[in-house]
């Protein structure tokens, strides 16, 4: 008997598919879909900071220290009701989403400052989520900001919201901090329980014709997926927080990979989007296929196999491996070509 279950953020899921934050959980038909299909847990779309009116003056603060420092850009941001949720309405869509489904409700807030985030993570864990993911979705722009100073950002934000709240917190993070394995011990000792790697930071396209920054929104690729492999696998071992891998997740392989790396989860987008819900029950009939051709009985018995864990020497094994992929391509000359 396979036994697909696995532990995140101190449930016991019944499958590591987890449907990441997107427009497919806005919709209960679509989240019990999602649980009859497979999924494991359901992570809510993002309540923004832009959408709470309370400490408006910490937000004035960081958008425009850090971000454009013109008062023009506040422009660059959705009129309230471009939003699909409100503040009231997504605490309603909380309680519903969690009298819907069996599996753990996660909540997901999207932000830069902490004075809005504490408030409204104490109303999600009152309106009944199981869990709620940070989402720190923030570029630093100034050249005077350190890298110190955003990681402490990070930081000072988990630590605030670990006082006010007591389900588990899950923080997704970027992928360009300078020292990511340092900075996942940081959050370990700052409360977070899960670390979701990476967050996808959407780059704007220019219109010619139009002189403008347009946004141009593309779904992810299984390509991604090697960028949360290598850290997943780096992590392993090293941070008591449970790992998430987003972004280039979308078949079993890409599953298996993830498990192997060391991931409790792997979450699930841009395949859903793609194929539908029911897709999910495809990859489960395929991981479950896989894993009895290759003789495994559980999810928990490949985790974190492939980590570097098992390497001796992990900055040295990373070297040897650069070497060998930049050897790895063959030149192939055209006949006659010299």
């Amino acid at each position: 008997m396979i036994d697909l279950t696995t532990t995140y953020l101190g449930f016991t899921l019944p499958s590591p598919l987890v449907v990441s934050a997107s427009p497919i959980s806005e919709q209960l038909d679509l989240i019990r879909r999602a649980e009859d299909a497979g999924a494991g847990a359901i992570v809510l779309p993002s309540l923004f900071e832009e959408q709470l009116a309370i400490d408006s003056e910490d937000l004035d603060h960081h958008l425009s220290q850090h971000a454009y420092s013109v008062a023009e850009a506040l422009t660059y941001f959705p009129e309230p009701a471009a939003y699909a949720l409100g503040p009231d309405a997504y605490l309603e869509h909380v309680r519903r989403a969690k009298a819907a489904v069996d599996v753990p409700v996660i909540a997901s807030l999207n932000g830069v400052s902490s004075g809005g985030w504490v408030h409204y993570a104490r109303a999600i864990e009152q309106a009944g989520a199981d869990a709620l993911e940070l989402n720190v979705y923030f570029i630093p722009t100034d050249p005077l900001v350190a890298g110190a100073a955003v990681e402490a950002m990070y930081l000072d934000l988990v630590r605030d919201v670990r006082l006010h709240v007591g389900i588990p917190l899950a923080v997704k993070l970027p992928h360009f901090l300078s020292a990511i394995p340092n900075m996942a011990h940081q959050l370990d000792l700052a409360g977070a329980d899960g670390l979701v790697l990476f967050n996808r930071f959407y780059q704007p396209d220019f219109d010619l014709d139009a002189l403008e920054v347009v946004p141009n929104l593309t779904l992810s690729n299984p390509a991604e997926l090697r960028l949360r492999l290598r850290w997943v696998a780096i992590l392993y071992g090293h941070v008591e927080a449970d790992l998430a891998i987003t972004g280039g997740v979308h078949d079993a392989q890409d599953v298996l990979k993830a498990m192997m790396a060391g991931a409790s989860v792997a979450m699930m987008t841009s395949a859903l989007l793609r194929h539908g819900v029911e897709h999910l029950g495809a990859v489960t009939l395929d991981l479950r296929r896989w894993m009895e051709e290759h003789e495994y009985v559980s999810i928990r018995q490949m985790r974190g196999s492939m980590s570097q864990q098992h390497v001796a020497e992990p900055a040295a094994f990373e070297r040897a491996n650069y070497l060998k992929v930049l050897r790895s391509y063959a030149l192939r000359m055209r006949p006659g070509v010299r």
